[in-house]
């Protein structure tokens, strides 16, 4: 007779996921390309390193992408333990200026981009490598670690001359595909340069060697990244808000708002799209949440405010350490976080204070025109949860005219200026706005018809008791005046015009 077990008995078997098929669904985390690379820059930091180099070998039927940095080097035994998967807890106490997360990011990022990946490490003069080829653990199904037996035969080995680490990446497949030749060569080098521009936003803070991170020096093929700095934070018209500090536990959290310069205030074009960022700044706008000062989510509000035209211009720069990861909800990628409730609760308070320093920027012209002159061609007429525009019919030019008209053309006149009105091109108008404001301008005027405006306004406004020197600064601050200033000066200095003002 066979023996029963005793009453709560648990039988344990081994179940152990199958290599081959576990490591190729590691692959599909998400990595982008820039998030891969930047978690192999996070460890160089990690390690201390000052220089970091991306070397990319982008021709030929093999390319290659390398790491080198300078920091603190692997001996052995630290670097097969660094090959392990998952070989460090994420709840384990990290160093405050420590970039890892839940020790897979050396790994998952570099399998979600090649098949084979090598490391090489130097320290205290003594090289070591090791090796994962994704090819052989599908062969033999099983989580075995190359030990090549020559690490200075490695390609890219001799770069090191003292203490650092090499990280190889080599069968590009998620990266090349099966293309092949020049085009694949282009498209390799194109996602290289986006690549590499949001490193320089991730890491900007290091490349500018911000107080209590250091400087770090990251180089692609030998051109030094330079940092981009979001918050345009150097630039006189750039408006930052309080620094405000949110306990939790023993930890705190910093947020700062910063509103960027209007499009007149830069110097150029190519300056306010540079700022913009390739999404444009509606979706650009929100918060930069950095980790021990390393980017790893932008442009969102998190659910607490919408992307709007009129908050364009609104970044909030939230610094949290990295002893906070549990409460942010950080990823493995670290490419996404989440509000903890101390936090969003009292962002939720100041998003309206955050936000009203852009809308700020954008309305405070057009209340300054609505509200002090009495030369707005546009009126805005606000009606409960409608905005209206229309033709203000008591603008001097608009009003004279008409009183010159016949009764029965007057009519026909104000039919076509409430045509006028009502097909105004909203929709268009708001796109040619949120994508290329610097571009946006209004029909250029002519030297007749600029006279014939200049002289009816003074004309009348004079007759009704308005000051020449207060229709002057009217008009100054008035389109199609203001853009014309030179212009409508001269009409305006002119013997005739002097003699009448004077009178």
């Amino acid at each position: 007779m066979s023996r029963a077990s005793p009453p709560g008995t648990v039988r344990r078997i081994r179940a152990a996921p199958r290599a081959g098929l576990l490591i190729e669904s590691m692959r599909d985390v998400g990595y982008t390309l820039e998030a891969a690379l930047a978690d192999i820059v996070d460890n160089a930091i990690t390690a201390r390193a000052k220089v970091v180099r991306i070397l990319a070998d982008t021709a030929g039927h093999s390319p290659r992408l390398a790491v080198i940095d300078d920091g603190e080097g692997l001996n052995a035994d630290e670097l097969i333990e660094a090959m392990r998967l998952g070989n460090r807890s994420p709840s384990e106490e990290r160093g405050p200026t420590d970039l890892g997360r839940f020790g897979l990011g050396l790994k998952t990022a570099s399998f979600s981009q090649c098949r084979r990946l090598t490391v090489v490490s130097r320290k205290e003069g003594q090289l070591a490598a090791a090796r994962w080829d994704l090819d052989e653990v599908q062969r033999l199904d099983d989580w075995l670690v190359e030990v090549p037996s020559d690490p200075s035969a490695i390609p890219l080995a001799s770069e090191l001359t003292r203490d650092g680490t090499l990280v190889l990446w080599e069968k590009l497949d998620r990266l090349v595909g099966g293309e092949s030749g020049e085009a694949a060569e282009r498209d390799l080098v194109r996602r290289l340069s986006d690549a590499t521009a949001e490193l320089e936003l991730i890491f900007h803070r290091f490349l500018a060697g911000e107080r209590g991170l250091g400087r770090v020096r990251l180089s692609l093929n030998g051109r030094d990244l330079k940092p981009f700095d979001p918050f345009h934070s150097s630039h006189p018209a750039t408006i930052a808000g309080p620094i405000e500090q949110i306990p939790i536990g023993k930890q705190k959290v910093t947020v700062q708002a910063f509103t960027l310069p209007h499009h007149k205030k830069v110097a150029n074009a190519a300056e306010w799209e540079m700022y913009a960022g390739p999404a444009g700044y509606i979706k650009n706008q929100g918060f930069y949440v950095y980790r021990a000062g390393r980017l790893i989510i932008h442009g969102t509000w998190f659910g607490l405010a919408r992307q709007t035209e009129l908050t364009k211009l609104a970044r909030v720069k939230i610094d949290m350490p990295n002893r906070l990861d549990a409460e942010w909800k950080i990823d493995i990628k670290k490419a996404s976080a989440q509000l903890p409730p101390q936090v969003r609760e009292r962002l939720r308070q100041l998003i309206d204070t955050i936000g009203a320093t852009s809308k700020n920027v954008y309305t405070k012209r057009g209340r300054r025109l609505i509200s002090d002159s009495r030369l707005p061609v546009w009126e805005r007429l606000q009606d409960k949860n409608e905005i209206r525009y229309r033709v203000n019919p008591a603008h001097p030019v608009i009003a004279a005219f008409v009183e010159s008209l016949p009764d029965q053309q007057r009519q026909q006149f104000r039919g076509i200026v409430e045509i006028i009105g009502a097909s105004i091109p909203i929709d268009s108008l708001f796109a040619d706005v949120s994508m290329w404001p610097a571009e946006v301008a209004g029909t250029a005027i002519s030297s007749d018809a600029l006279e014939h405006a200049v002289l009816t306004i003074f004309d009348r406004l004079h007759a009704s008791g308005v000051g020449a020197k207060n229709i002057a600064e009217m008009l100054q601050v008035t389109e199609p005046f203001r853009s014309n200033w030179d212009r409508t000066q001269r009409i305006l200095d002119r013997p005739t015009e002097r003699s009448a003002i004077d009178a």
